[in-house]
């Protein structure tokens, strides 16, 4: 039995905890809300974010950030990317002891454009963290909470740390694969979102399967060609962390992105969305950091810069999707990445 805390307490952190006592582990729950908190420790539950699913009596949940983490030596880290550096400098207060630290956010900060691993490296000193791990694929919390079957990737440059990552948390209903690709875990979980947004969008205007699965193609083809040119292994892409994680968030309305995208595409404006979802809409974030990254290291990501005309400048979804229709023509496979060195040939 291992004793991990949870800094997080909303949908996805309490699932991840869900996991954690189902394998017998010691979890102990941090969430900031006095009431979350306790309905979690008196009823079981946590119906504002996870309404279909009882918790064991084993998960214990704390507002004091302090209690979570003593005696801890892994802590998952399961907010929002804008509170990743916040809850990471604060964490580095309160180490006593170093620990593994392992994020489970999808995101890119908005100003400075650094991965969330790079903020926690920042944030957290090296004397006070073992190895920082992000755990990222396709998981809805409200499928993993019901224990439904699901597959998700632990990147850490530390194999030997993202092993026992693995061991913590793989039973019968929930299977961990290994990746050391780093870079290629966070691009691929942040700039799907993206792509997922899109696709929302696609289907509030109407256009058709048709539409989104090219939509879906080409957008991990963009999402590759600037996570390969930032360091990413291009495999990565073609994994739970990049194809994978695409397809449920773009296909399914449990997906925060879809449904903002979707309410979008049917007239709604990006402010109203935001206001009424309630939750964070990480694509559109990450939208605005990717168009930067894209311009900055001479990517080409089309689908991208539409949607970020459409968010960002009041352009019409309608206008953006002909012009993407009516861009020059190319032949399929010059997208598909060849190397010499550590140079991209052709995008």
């Amino acid at each position: 039995m291992a004793k991990v805390a949870v800094i997080g307490a909303g949908s996805w952190g309490t699932a991840l905890s869900l996991v954690l006592a189902d394998n017998g582990h010691d979890v102990l729950l941090y969430g900031r809300e006095e009431d979350h908190v306790l309905e979690i420790n008196t009823s079981h539950t946590n119906s504002t974010y996870l309404k279909d699913a009882p918790l064991p009596e084993s998960i214990r949940a704390t507002t004091d950030l302090k209690e979570a983490i003593a005696g801890r030596s892994i802590i998952f880290l399961v907010v929002p990317s804008s509170a990743i550096r916040p809850v990471s400098r604060e964490l580095n207060t309160l180490l006593t002891e170093p620990a593994v630290i392992v994020h489970a956010a999808k995101g890119i900060e908005p100003k400075t454009h650094k991965r969330l691993s790079e903020i926690i490296a920042e944030e957290i000193d090296p004397s006070k963290r073992r190895a920082i791990g992000v755990l990222t694929g396709p998981t809805h919390a409200e499928e993993v909470a019901v224990r439904k079957l699901t597959t998700i990737t632990i990147a850490c440059e530390d194999l030997d740390v993202a092993d026992e990552i693995q061991e913590l948390l793989t039973n019968d209903q929930f299977r961990v694969y290994l990746n050391s690709d780093v870079i290629g875990a966070e691009y691929g979980g942040a700039l799907k979102n993206i792509i997922a947004l899109a696709a929302g969008m696609t289907d509030g205007l109407g256009y058709g399967d048709n539409a989104k699965a090219a939509l879906m193609t080409r957008g991990i083809v963009e999402i590759a060609r600037l996570g390969v040119k930032l360091g990413a292994n291009p495999a990565s892409f073609s994994g739970l962390t990049g194809i994978g994680d695409l397809i449920v968030t773009a296909t399914s309305q449990h997906s925060r992105n879809w449904r903002a995208g979707n309410a979008i595409g049917r007239g709604e404006k990006l402010e109203d969305v935001l206001g009424q979802m309630g939750m964070v809409v990480e694509g559109v974030r990450a939208c605005e950091a990717a168009h930067t990254l894209a311009r900055e290291a001479g990517v080409e990501m089309p689908i991208t810069e539409a949607l970020y005309n459409v968010l960002f400048e009041n352009k019409s979804p309608h206008d953006e999707v002909k012009k993407l229709m009516r861009r020059p023509q190319k032949h399929e496979m010059e997208q598909v990445f060849h190397f010499e060195g550590d140079e991209m040939a052709r995008d």
